[in-house]
């Protein structure tokens, strides 16, 4: 089987419009949690989330594509032109990208573009003469002929979610495959592990793929607070992220975009590559139980796929980096198939949440997470869980709370979504 390599990485993350800089805060134990600016945030039940600081799309896009594209898109460019630079591809003779793969996964997609447009649209029409109509759209009354309402024409195309990686296509000429995944908080981790299969089937040498989501709206803030899925503690944003703790009440929103640049390891080796670590493992299934309750047995069979996929043993695995969203229920599945999969072993392997400082990415997540176990692998450092002051799930496991150096062979990566879709990666060490 072909082997498969991570040779560039790039991220935006609300502890960074960068990837060193986010590390930076991750190993700090800093959380990027704040209050909505966004818009307003009044009346929700969760006003907080993990919103990006400085970020400059004009670094990486043209004023028009600025305006016409959404940005989940933005985020995704950024975070591709990073890895592709830090891979060295960018100043290399561009044959080498034309034929690969691009693989973006995201849930939500343009959610924050169609809110808005939505929002439009319910406050002016546009009659068949040019003149502005000012009613609200459930007050108009008027014939199609008469009556058109006020649409951008790149509404569609910038808000679909394979606009992420059609566009990353576009940017930097490649000409090979072009695919958006969106399966719910899994979509990231999906994508990095379809281009896995994509380069081991010798499909392609080369693959950029991860996740992306620019979710901060209030469609979506609104949405999940319905769902009682977030957190309350508005007053006190920097800890209202506490995954495994007592006092957990719900995930907090965030903001980002990871990308993993993959390689087949001869096609790396002989364009002198750096490599930050190889990726052996990858398994995927689906509950089949419940709509937004997760089910521990689930994703237990998909840790035992990733890690037979993997060729390792349960006594192999040096650390977990824990989906860990902050939830009552999503918290104990994971520890729950956690202790089904590795037995007494579960006591002994490091398990962190990077989600108590970043906030839940969304499809964003899993890749960023992804992006950040590799650094712990090749830096042997893990980053910590902040926020947990009280495990209520099985006191025994090994939460690790501070920042801690540590040798790391092999490491798993979780992720789980909405709808009991489960994607988990195995990375070695190099």
């Amino acid at each position: 089987m072909r082997r498969v390599v991570i040779t560039g990485i790039g991220a935006v993350t609300p502890l960074g419009t960068n990837v060193e800089t986010t590390w930076k805060n991750l190993i700090k134990g800093r959380s990027g949690i704040g209050c909505i600016t966004r818009f307003d945030a009044s009346g929700l039940s969760g006003r907080i989330a993990g919103e990006l600081k400085g970020f400059c799309p004009e670094d990486y896009l043209s004023p028009k594509d600025i305006l016409r594209l959404d940005p989940f898109i933005h985020y995704a460019v950024a975070a591709a032109t990073m890895a592709l630079e830090d891979a060295n591809l960018l100043t290399l003779n561009s044959k080498l990208l034309t034929f690969s793969a691009v693989i973006i996964g995201s849930s939500r997609g343009g959610i924050s573009t169609l809110e808005k447009s939505l929002v439009r649209s319910q406050q002016s029409g546009v009659s068949s003469q040019g003149s502005t109509v000012r009613k609200k759209l459930s007050t108009v009354n008027c014939q199609p002929s008469t009556c058109i309402l006020r649409f951008s024409p790149y509404l569609m195309p910038s808000t679909t979610i394979s606009m992420a990686s059609s566009y990353i296509s576009m940017r930097f000429g490649i000409k090979g495959t072009a695919i958006g995944i969106s399966t719910s908080c899994a979509s990231g981790t999906n994508a990095v592990g379809e281009a896995l299969k994509m380069i081991r089937s010798g499909e392609t040498d080369l693959a950029i793929s991860g996740g992306t989501e620019a979710p901060i709206c209030r469609l979506t803030a609104g949405g999940y607070g319905a769902a009682g899925a977030l957190s309350k503690r508005n007053s006190e944003p920097s800890k209202a992220s506490r995954p495994f703790d007592k006092d957990r009440d719900g995930f907090v929103i965030a903001e980002g975009a990871g990308v993993l640049v993959l390689e087949e390891l001869n096609h790396a080796l002989k364009r002198k590559a750096k490599i930050y670590a190889e990726i052996i493992g990858y398994g995927t299934s689906s509950d089949a139980f419940h709509l937004t309750k997760p089910d521990s047995r689930g994703e237990a069979i998909t840790i035992r796929r990733a890690l037979n996929d993997a060729k390792v043993s349960t006594g192999d695995v040096d650390y977990i980096n824990a989906h860990a969203t902050s939830t009552i229920l999503g918290d104990k599945a994971e520890i729950y198939a956690i202790k089904k999969v590795f037995g007494r072993e579960a006591y002994n392997i490091p398990i962190t949440a990077c989600k108590s400082m970043l906030g839940h990415m969304l499809g964003g997540a899993g890749a960023v997470e992804a992006v950040i176990t590799a650094l712990s692998i090749g830096r042997g450092v893990i980053t910590p869980t902040i926020n947990l002051v009280n495990p209520d799930i099985d006191r025994k496991i090994n939460y690790i709370r501070d920042t801690e150096k540590r040798d790391i062979n092999i490491a798993v990566s979780n992720s789980f979504g909405f709808g009991g879709v489960n994607a988990v990666l195995v990375l070695k060490k190099f």
